[in-house]
C-alpha cells in the first residue's frame, strides 16, 4: 500500500495549452510536428539581451568566477528598472510605481491571487474573468483554493471578439461581489484589443464596486490597429477618479522580449502596502532566476528610441504573418470562422458553421496522437490548443470552446506557411473518421 494523492492531484489534467505537446511526446512513428498550441516564441532575444547573455563569463559579468547567488527577493534594482523603463518607453507615467521580480509573469499571477482573493476555500471574494480567458488563471486560483467567476465575451461570424456589455458586467459583479476584475488588454487566448477607451469604462467598474483592476500586460505594444498604446497605466485620476492605489500589472519577459524560457516577469503596482505584502510572501520563493534577471537588465539601459524601435519591429514582423496565415485558413475553409488579428500573438479558430457539435479536444488529441499529411514528402501533424478550459460554464451550459481552437504564431514563417493546409486537411481526415 502506497499513501494517497492529494484530492487535487488525483484530480490534475494538463492543461490545455500543453495537452497536444504530451500527447504527442508519446508517439514513436517519426512524424514531424508543427508546434503552434503553445506560446513558445522562436524569434531571438532583444539584442542588448542577447549581449548580456554572451558576456556572462567576461570580467564585467557577476559571474565571472562561476558563483551565482540569490538576489534579493524583490529583485535585481537594474531587473526592476528595466521594467519600468520599458513601460516608460510607451508614454506611461511610472513615477508612482513599485516592481518586484517573479519566476515569469505565472509567478505573478499566483501572488495576484494570493494577494486579492478571498479566503482559502471559501466562495467569497471571487476574482472575475472575461471568458474566453488564459486558462492557468484559473488552475493558479484552483491550486491555491481561491475562487475565479467569469463573464463571457461572443465571437462573431466576422471573427471579432465583442466585450459582454458593461451592464452585464456590472450584474455580475452586484450579484457576485468579487475582490477584483483581471483583463489582458492584449488578448491571450482572442487576440482581442481593448482600446483606452473599453479600459477606461472597465476601470469606472472597478472603482465603482471597490474591485482591484489587475491588467496582464505581457504584449503591451503588440496591435495591429490604428489605435494608442491600452495600458493600466495610461489611465489617469481626471479620466477615472479614484483608480490610483487599486491597480497591478502583470509583465513578462516572454512575448515581447521573445524570452519565453528565461523565467523573468514583473509584478507593478501604485499601491505600496500591496507591494510590501507581496514581496513579504514570494519571500518563501527566496528569489527569481539571478541569470535570467541579469540578462533581462540589459533593458534598463535601453533607450526609449531603442525600444519603440523594437515595438515597431516585433509588431511589422507578427502582423504580416498573422494576415497572411488567417487570409489562407479563410481560403482553405470558407466556412471557418478565423478571429481577426488584431493584437498578441494568437488566433482563434471555431468550427460550429462547419461542426455545431465539433468537439476541439478530441480533434487535438487526435493531431497529436495520429493524425498525420505527407507534405513535402514528410509526414507531418500540427499541434494546436483546444479552448474548452478557457471558459467558464455553469453545468448544462454549452461550452462555446467546444467548437474553437487556439493557433499561436510562434513557428517560424516557413513552418506558419504550412499550418493552414494542415489544419485543412486534418480536419477533413478527422470528420470523415468521425463518420465511419
Amino acid at each position: 500500500m502506497i499513501p494517497e494523492l492529494s484530492k487535487l492531484f488525483k484530480n490534475k489534467q494538463p492543461s490545455a495549452i500543453r495537452l497536444a505537446q504530451i500527447e504527442f511526446t508519446k508517439r514513436y512513428d517519426n512524424v514531424k510536428v508543427i508546434d503552434v498550441a503553445i506560446g513558445n516564441v522562436s524569434l531571438p532575444m532583444h539584442p542588448l539581451m542577447i549581449k548580456r547573455f554572451r558576456e556572462i563569463n567576461e570580467y564585467s559579468s557577476p559571474f565571472k568566477e562561476g558563483i551565482v547567488k540569490y538576489t534579493t527577493t524583490v529583485g535585481l534594482a537594474e531587473t526592476n528598472r528595466a521594467f519600468l523603463n520599458i513601460i516608460g518607453s510607451s508614454d506611461l507615467d511610472t513615477s508612482k510605481l513599485y516592481s518586484q521580480i517573479t519566476d515569469g509573469a505565472s509567478a505573478a499571477m499566483e501572488l495576484v491571487i494570493l494577494g486579492v482573493g478571498g479566503e482559502p476555500g471559501k466562495k467569497e471574494k471571487p476574482i472575475l474573468l472575461i471568458d474566453a480567458s488564459y486558462t492557468n488563471y484559473k488552475s493558479l486560483a484552483k491550486r491555491v483554493g481561491r475562487y475565479t467567476i467569469s463573464t463571457t465575451r461572443q465571437l462573431g461570424n466576422d471573427g471579432k471578439f465583442t466585450l459582454p456589455d458593461l451592464n452585464e458586467i456590472e450584474r455580475k459583479i452586484i450579484e457576485n461581489k468579487p475582490s477584483a476584475l483581471i483583463v489582458i488588454p492584449y488578448d491571450n487566448p482572442t487576440g482581442h484589443f481593448y482600446t483606452h477607451e473599453v479600459m477606461i469604462s472597465l476601470a469606472k467598474l472597478c472603482v465603482k464596486h471597490n474591485l482591484w483592476f489587475i491588467s496582464d500586460e505581457a504584449y503591451r505594444e503588440l496591435f495591429y490597429l490604428n489605435e494608442k498604446t491600452s495600458s493600466i497605466w495610461g489611465i489617469n485620476e481626471e479620466e477615472v477618479p479614484g483608480i490610483s492605489g487599486r491597480r497591478i500589472s502583470l509583465e513578462s519577459s516572454s512575448k515581447v522580449w521573445n524570452a519565453c524560457g528565461l523565467r523573468i516577469g514583473a509584478l507593478v503596482t501604485d499601491n505600496y502596502e500591496f507591494h510590501k505584502k507581496a514581496v513579504a510572501e514570494y519571500t518563501a520563493n527566496l528569489c527569481s532566476s539571478a541569470i535570467g534577471q541579469y540578462v533581462f537588465g540589459a533593458l534598463a539601459h535601453a533607450s526609449k528610441e531603442e525600444l519603440n524601435q523594437w515595438y515597431s519591429q516585433q509588431r511589422e514582423y507578427y502582423q504580416n504573418l498573422m494576415e497572411k496565415t488567417t487570409a489562407e485558413l479563410k481560403r482553405e475553409l470558407p466556412e471557418l470562422i478565423v478571429s481577426s488579428p488584431d493584437s498578441s500573438i494568437y488566433s482563434v479558430v471555431d468550427i460550429r458553421n462547419i461542426d455545431p457539435n465539433f468537439n476541439s479536444k478530441d480533434f487535438v488529441l487526435y493531431c497529436s496522437r495520429e493524425g498525420k499529411v505527407m507534405l513535402n514528402g514528410e509526414d507531418t501533424t500540427l499541434l494546436i490548443a483546444p479552448m474548452d478550459e478557457f471558459y467558464h460554464v455553469e453545468e448544462n451550459e454549452k461550452n462555446p470552446g467546444n467548437t474553437q481552437m487556439r493557433i499561436a504564431y510562434v513557428a517560424m514563417p516557413e513552418e506558419m506557411e504550412k499550418v493552414p493546409i494542415l489544419f485543412s486537411t486534418l480536419l477533413k481526415k478527422y470528420l470523415v473518421s468521425k463518420e465511419r
